[in-house]
C-alpha cells in the first residue's frame, strides 16, 4: 500500500459541460474548479494541500535537511557586481534573514566597479575573488552607500513581492518602480525622488513590465494591458501631474502583437517594440522631443521578424528576411524602411543570430552555434564594422549571456559565463586587449569541492532519426551500472534554449547520487530557427517524442531504468511531461510538473484567457481550424488521460497564476485520479500567495524547492539518502 493511501485523497465533484467545436463533443467534468472565488473551489484546494502534505509528511526532516543545505551553501549577505550608469555604480545587496533584494548605489570615482577598488582591499590585480573575501560592513553594504529601494520594506507583510520595472532616470534623480503584490503580473507604477527618498504623489495602477524615461526626466513612458492581459498600449505620464492626464501614445489592435517599450541605450529614443510569435515591429520616439510622434522604422510583413539597436547615426537590424537564422543589416535613421537595409553579416545555416547590442565604438553578437551560446565583439569605426572577434570559452558546455550593459561609450562588455559544474562568473570582457576579466563567481559555502562533479554531453535518437542533443551532470564517482537515479528535465517550446546553468539546490540531488539531465529537444531553439518549427504548430508531438527517446536513451546506453527516472517541467514544460505520461507512462517512473500547461486545448480554444490569441502561432488556432484542433486534442494532456498505471505525480501550481491559470493542474489531477490504475501517488500543491514563478522571497522559494527535491528523492528511491 502507497503512502497516498493512508489518508484519504479529495474527490473533485463532477458537474459536465459539454464542450462542441468541429463536430467534436468533449465533455469536461471539471470545469467548474475555473470559478476561483467560489468557496467550494477554495476548499477543494485547500483539501488537495492537505492531502499533500499527509502524503508527504514523512519527508519533512528530508526537506528540512535540504533547506538547510541551501541555506548553508548560499552567501546569504552578498552583493551583486555594481554596474556603472552615468555618475554612480548601480548593485543589488541581500542580508542574511531578509527575503528580498536591496537596491542601492554609490559615486563613481573611476571605471573600476567599487568592490574591486582598494578601498574594500579585495586580492588580485585582475579581480579575483576567493571564498574567505568579505565584503565590507556586517550587512555588506559599500562606503557611501545609497539604498534606492528595499524589497522587504516595500513588500511589508504582503506574502508575494515582484518588481515589473526597476529605471532610473537619466539624470539619477528619479527611479520609476512597479510592484505586484499578488502574483498575478498587474503592477502599480510608483515615482520615486532619489533626493529626498520620498515617493512622489504620481501612482499609476495596472501596468505592465517595463518602461521608458525621456531624456530631460520629465516624462515616463508605461505600458497598460488589455481585458485578456496582452499588453496593448504605451502611455506618457508627465512627471507631478496625475494619470488621468496620461497621454496615449500607441495603441495595438492587432490581438496576435504585444508591446514593449524601452530607451535606447544611447539615449536617443524610446523604442517601441511590437511583437506577435511570427512578425514583428519597431517605432521610435525622439527621447529629446518626448511628446513628438512615434516614427515607423518598417512597416511589418506576414512572418518577417526584426530587431532595432539605434547605434547613432546607424540603426542596427537583426532580421530574417532572407534566412530563417537572421541576418545583420544597417541602415540610416532617415531611412529606416526595409528597402534601404545593407547587409552587415548575412544569415547562414550554422548560427542563428539572437541579438545585438550596440556601443560607441563597438556592437557585441549574441548567437547560437553547434547547440551552444556565444559572444562576438565586432570593433566599430563610424560606420564600419571590423571582423567578428569571439569571446572563447573552453568548458564542453556551457551558458554565455550578455549581462547589463547601460553604458554607450564603456569600453568594457559585462556578461556572465556558467555551467553544469561552474557557478555563474560575471566577466568584462576588456574590448582593448580582449580579456576576460573576472569580477565574481558566485560563492558556493561549505565543505563543497565542484572537482567532485562532471558534465557532458550525449545524443539521443528521436523515432524520425533526428539526433537530440542531452546536456548530463553527475558526481564523478556515479556507476554506469544500469541504475542511476535520474531526474530528466525539458522544456521545447517558444524557441527558448534550456542552457546548462549551476544550481546551488542541484547538489542536494547530485550529492546522493542523482544524474541531471537536460533535454535539449525540439520546440526550443538549441539548434537554430528549424529546431524551433520542428516542435511547434502540426510538429509539436516531435518535442514530446523527442523527450521520451531520451528517457529510452538513457536506458539503453546503460544508466538506468525507467523506474529510476523522475521527469521534470514547468509551464510549457508541464504540457511536455503530461503528455509524456499519456503517451508512454512506462518510460519515467515520477513526474514534477510546475504550473503546467495540462489543459492546452480548452484554454487556446477560449479567446477571452490571458495569452490566447497571442498563442494562436505557437500552438495553432483550433477555433478556426479543424486539423489544429484535432491534432491539439490529440496531445493534450487533459484530454487523453487512459485507465492504465501512471508513473507517480506531483503537480505544482500557483492560485495567482495569470500564464498558466490554476484550473489547468486542478482538473488534471481531479481525473487523473479518477480514471488511472494503480496506486503511486498523485497529488496536487497549490501556492495560495504566488504567480507563475511561485513564491517570491528567496527563503520561501528555497523551501519550495526542498519540498519538490524531496518528493524527487522519494520517488527515486533516496528518500533516506
Amino acid at each position: 500500500m502507497s503512502d497516498a493511501q493512508l489518508v484519504t485523497a479529495p474527490v473533485a465533484a463532477r458537474k459536465p459541460k459539454e464542450r462542441v467545436f468541429h463536430g467534436d463533443r468533449f465533455v469536461d467534468e471539471y470545469d467548474w474548479l475555473r470559478a476561483k472565488s467560489d468557496p467550494e473551489v477554495i476548499g477543494y484546494l485547500e483539501a488537495e494541500n492537505a492531502y499533500t502534505e499527509a502524503c508527504t509528511a514523512e519527508l519533512a526532516p528530508l526537506r528540512e535537511q535540504i533547506f538547510d543545505e541551501i541555506l548553508t551553501r548560499t552567501k546569504q549577505t552578498d552583493l551583486s557586481v555594481p554596474i556603472r550608469q552615468g555618475a554612480f555604480w548601480y548593485y543589488t545587496r541581500t542580508v542574511a534573514g531578509q527575503q528580498y533584494r536591496m537596491y542601492c548605489r554609490v559615486s563613481a570615482t573611476d571605471d573600476t566597479p567599487p568592490e574591486l577598488s582598494s578601498e574594500t582591499e579585495l586580492p588580485g590585480e585582475t579581480g579575483e575573488l576567493s571564498s574567505e573575501t568579505e565584503l565590507p560592513g556586517e550587512t555588506g553594504e559599500l562606503p557611501g552607500e545609497q539604498v534606492l529601494l528595499d524589497g522587504n520594506q516595500v513588500a511589508g507583510d504582503s506574502g508575494f513581492f515582484h518588481l515589473g520595472t526597476y529605471d532610473v532616470s537619466p539624470a539619477g534623480n528619479l527611479l520609476a518602480y512597479s510592484v505586484d503584490l499578488t502574483g498575478d503580473e498587474r503592477f502599480t507604477l510608483h515615482i520615486k525622488n532619489l533626493d529626498t527618498g520620498e515617493d512622489l504623489p504620481d501612482q499609476i495602477v495596472d501596468t505592465h513590465y517595463g518602461s521608458a524615461w525621456s531624456a530631460d526626466d520629465r516624462f515616463v513612458f508605461y505600458i497598460k494591458v488589455d481585458e485578456s492581459w496582452r499588453p496593448y498600449q504605451v502611455w506618457r505620464h508627465a512627471i507631478g501631474t496625475s494619470a488621468e492626464h496620461d497621454v496615449l501614445v500607441h495603441t495595438e489592435p492587432d490581438d496576435r502583437f504585444w508591446l514593449t517599450v524601452e530607451l535606447t541605450r544611447n539615449q536617443r529614443a524610446i523604442q517601441i517594440s511590437i511583437a506577435s510569435k511570427l512578425t514583428s515591429e519597431v517605432w521610435l520616439i525622439d527621447a529629446a522631443a518626448a511628446e513628438s510622434e512615434p516614427v515607423l522604422v518598417a512597416a511589418r510583413r506576414e512572418g518577417i521578424e526584426y530587431q532595432v539597436e539605434h547605434a547613432g547615426n546607424q540603426l542596427l537590424i537583426l532580421h530574417n528576411t532572407n534566412h530563417p537564422n537572421f541576418e545583420l543589416s544597417s541602415t540610416s535613421p532617415d531611412q529606416p524602411a526595409a528597402e534601404h537595409w545593407q547587409t552587415l553579416l548575412p544569415g547562414t545555416d550554422d548560427r542563428r543570430l539572437l541579438r545585438i547590442d550596440a556601443f560607441a565604438g563597438h556592437a557585441v553578437l549574441h548567437q547560437r552555434r553547434d547547440g551552444l551560446a556565444n559572444l562576438s565583439v565586432l570593433p566599430r569605426a563610424g560606420d564600419s564594422f571590423g571582423a567578428e572577434q569571439p569571446v572563447p570559452f573552453d568548458e564542453p558546455i556551457y551558458r554565455v549571456m550578455p549581462g547589463v550593459n547601460p553604458e554607450w561609450q564603456a569600453r568594457t562588455f559585462r556578461l556572465t559565463f556558467g555551467s553544469l559544474v561552474t557557478p555563474d562568473t560575471v566577466y568584462d570582457y576588456d574590448l582593448d586587449t580582449g580579456q576576460l576579466l573576472l569580477r565574481k563567481q558566485t560563492e558556493v559555502l561549505g565543505d563543497v569541492d565542484l572537482s567532485n562533479y562532471r558534465q557532458w554531453r550525449e545524443w539521443a535518437e528521436a523515432p524520425d532519426g533526428t539526433k537530440v542533443p542531452l546536456s548530463l551532470v553527475s558526481r564523478t564517482d556515479v556507476a554506469k551500472d544500469g541504475n542511476a537515479p535520474v531526474v530528466l528535465y525539458g522544456y521545447g517550446s517558444y524557441e527558448l534554449s534550456m542552457d546548462p546553468t549551476f544550481s546551488i539546490p542541484r547538489l542536494s540531488l547530485l550529492d546522493r547520487g542523482v544524474m541531471y539531465v537536460i533535454a535539449h529537444i525540439r520546440g526550443g531553439g538549441e539548434l537554430g530557427r528549424h529546431w524551433y518549427e520542428d516542435g511547434k504548430l502540426l510538429r509539436k508531438r516531435n518535442t514530446f517524442t523527442d523527450f521520451i527517446a531520451a528517457a529510452e536513451h538513457l536506458v539503453a546506453t546503460g544508466w538506468t531504468r525507467p523506474e529510476r527516472i523522475v521527469a521534470q517541467g514547468g509551464s510549457a514544460g508541464g504540457l511536455l511531461v503530461g503528455a509524456v505520461a499519456n503517451l508512454a507512462p512506462q518510460a519515467v517512473g515520477g513526474i514534477v510538473a510546475q504550473v503546467p500547461f495540462v489543459d492546452a486545448l480548452t484554454t487556446i480554444l477560449d479567446p477571452s484567457l490571458p495569452l490566447t490569441v497571442t498563442e494562436w502561432e505557437e500552438w495553432g488556432n483550433p477555433l478556426a481550424d479543424p486539423e489544429v484542433y484535432a491534432y491539439m486534442k490529440s496531445y493534450t494532456p487533459y484530454e487523453n488521460i487512459a485507465a492504465t498505471d501512471y508513473p507517480a505525480i506531483l503537480a505544482i501550481t500557483s492560485i495567482n497564476d495569470t500564464r498558466v491559470l490554476y484550473v489547468e493542474p486542478a482538473k488534471w489531477i481531479a481525473k487523473l485520479r479518477a480514471t488511472v490504475t494503480g496506486d503511486r501517488p498523485i497529488l496536487l500543491r497549490t501556492e495560495m500567495e504566488a504567480g507563475h514563478g511561485g513564491r517570491s522571497g528567496r527563503y520561501d522559494a528555497w523551501r519550495e524547492i526542498a519540498f519538490s527535491l524531496a518528493w524527487e528523492l522519494k520517488t527515486l528511491g533516496l528518500a533516506d539518502g
